[in-house]
C-alpha cells in the first residue's frame, strides 16, 4: 500500500514578521519536526525522506489558533515542533511563532490542518 507523506509548517501570521523571520522560522520547525520523527516514526520518517521531501506551509491568525493545532496534532500521534522565538531580534523572548507537524502520512496531518490556507 502506498502512502502520501508530507510536512506541514504553521505559522502565525498576527506577528507581521518580515520575510527573513518567518524563513529561518519556518525552518526551525521544519528541522525540529522532522528530527522528532526521525527519533519516535523512523518509518513515517524515511518514506518521506525518499519522496520529495514534500513539505506545505500554511497559516494560523493567533497563538491561541497555533497552540490548538499543535494540540490536537499531538493528540493523533503526530511528531511535532513548537517554535519558540529567542528574542534576539524582531519579536519578544519566548513568542511561539510556529509549529512543525511532520512528516507523517498526508491523511492524518489533513486531519489537523487540512482547512488551514496557504501563507
Amino acid at each position: 500500500m502506498f502512502l502520501d507523506f508530507k510536512q506541514v509548517i504553521v505559522v502565525r501570521e498576527d506577528l507581521k514578521m518580515s520575510k527573513g523571520k518567518l524563513a529561518a522560522q519556518v525552518a526551525h520547525a521544519a528541522v525540529m519536526a522532522a528530527e522528532r520523527a526521525r527519533t519516535s516514526r523512523s518509518d513515517w520518517w524515511s518514506h518521506w525522506l525518499a519522496s520529495l521531501q514534500k513539505k506545505v506551509v500554511v497559516r494560523v491568525s493567533s497563538l491561541e489558533e497555533l497552540l490548538e493545532v499543535e494540540r490536537k496534532a499531538r493528540r493523533l500521534g503526530l511528531p511535532t515542533a513548537l517554535v519558540v522565538d529567542a528574542g534576539l531580534t524582531e519579536l519578544p523572548p519566548n513568542t511561539p511563532t510556529a509549529v512543525g507537524i511532520g512528516p507523517a502520512p498526508s491523511a492524518l496531518i489533513d486531519l489537523v490542518t487540512g482547512r488551514l490556507k496557504l501563507l
